[in-house]
């Protein structure tokens, strides 16, 4: 067989979209885009800022990571800060903070210490292959045509959420916790850490 015989090539995948508000578990990544801001914490150089307008923004990547669409890719920003307001640096904090309820099964409502701790992040390499559970949306890309986007999670109140963690306790696919959490949970709660689990989940 030559590289120049196609025939025992694979067939192409289809693109048809997800539909839109469809459940599924996914993996984020970063595309790092090498802008820091030590002020606000931003470094590691994970968010981006834009050429154009001065937004700053984190450019992620979702993989489906099982059921019908396994494998299949979505792409969304998660805004950090914008020129024209505090909408969109309010919505990307609220995005984070949904994706963190359902990665480490806290219910948006627990404000223990506890739930309280699995809100906080030493910084965005915690959220480097954070895996939760997203809801399907659709948006335009740069040509208009409709694409996939995840911009939403799903939280362990909603009726959905245990099927697709597949039972998975709390935490088990959270970000990597970081010891400042720990120190803080201890000082909220005056209980030391316990060895082998996740700061936040003392």
């Amino acid at each position: 067989m030559t590289f120049f015989d196609f025939n025992s090539a694979a067939e192409q995948s289809s693109y048809d979209l997800i539909p839109k508000g469809t459940v599924v578990r996914v993996r984020m990544t970063i595309k790092p885009g090498g802008y820091d801001d030590p002020s606000q914490g931003w470094t590691g150089g994970y968010a981006t800022r834009s050429m154009t307008t001065g937004s700053v923004y984190l450019n992620c990547e979702f993989v489906v990571l099982d059921g019908p669409f396994a494998r299949r890719k979505m792409w969304s920003l998660i805004g950090l800060y914008s020129a024209k307001g505090a909408e969109w640096t309010n919505m990307g904090r609220t995005f984070i903070k949904a994706i963190l309820n359902s990665a480490r099964g806290i219910n948006p409502n627990d404000s223990s210490p506890a739930a309280q701790n699995a809100r906080r992040i030493s910084g965005f390499a915690d959220l480097e292959g954070i895996e939760f559970v997203g809801k399907v949306d659709w948006d335009k890309d740069q040509n208009g045509q409709d694409k996939c986007v995840i911009k939403s999670a799903v939280t362990p109140e909603h009726k959905d959420y245990a099927a697709h963690m597949n039972g998975a306790p709390a935490g088990a696919a959270s970000a990597p916790a970081s010891s400042g959490g720990a120190n803080a949970y201890a000082q909220a709660t005056g209980r030391a850490p316990v060895p082998g689990r996740p700061s936040w989940a003392q």
